[in-house]
């Protein structure tokens, strides 16, 4: 699997949070077709933000299909696909955060799905990377807002 992050990874820009990085190192992951790093250290400045540890797990998780699927053969007297199915990929992060001072850490989590159509990879695979870019690059450009919007509900 490709999901070979290098660290330090660079947080994307939020209010409060100044130069965000985050140092990982590998976990063992939750099932054989995932790959887990944990948060082992942060650098900037993220006062009261706590790297993983067992009470409050600070992990980033990438799955891939556990059985890859592909085309079927077309309809012999139509010419038409019967049934394309996906490739389900998802990217998980998981923070402990705390929901109420002196309370127990809760896990937030964190999960977006890549749903490949199968063959794709092979008919139009510059079209499933635009893709991917393009989704990766709006959260990038949108995280402060994104991280606001957790914050106050207003979009």
């Amino acid at each position: 699997m490709a999901f070979a992050p290098t660290s330090p990874i660079t947080g994307g820009a939020q209010n409060g949070l100044t130069s965000p990085t985050y140092s990982l190192a590998a976990d063992t992951p939750p099932a054989a077709n995932a790959k887990q790093y944990y948060v082992s250290a942060l650098g900037g400045t993220q006062t009261g933000v706590l790297a993983h540890s067992v009470a409050a797990p600070f992990t980033l998780s990438f799955w891939k299909p556990q059985n890859l699927r592909s085309l079927k053969p077309v309809n012999p007297v139509t010419g038409v696909l019967r049934d394309v199915p996906t490739n389900p990929y998802k990217a998980i992060t998981r923070k402990g955060v705390l929901p109420l001072a002196n309370q127990s850490y809760k896990t937030m989590v964190i999960t977006t799905n890549f749903d490949v159509p199968a063959g794709a990879d092979v008919a139009d695979p510059l079209s499933v990377k635009a893709a991917i870019s393009a989704h990766i690059g709006l959260l990038t450009q949108i995280s402060a807002g994104i991280g606001d919007t957790a914050l106050t509900g207003s979009i």
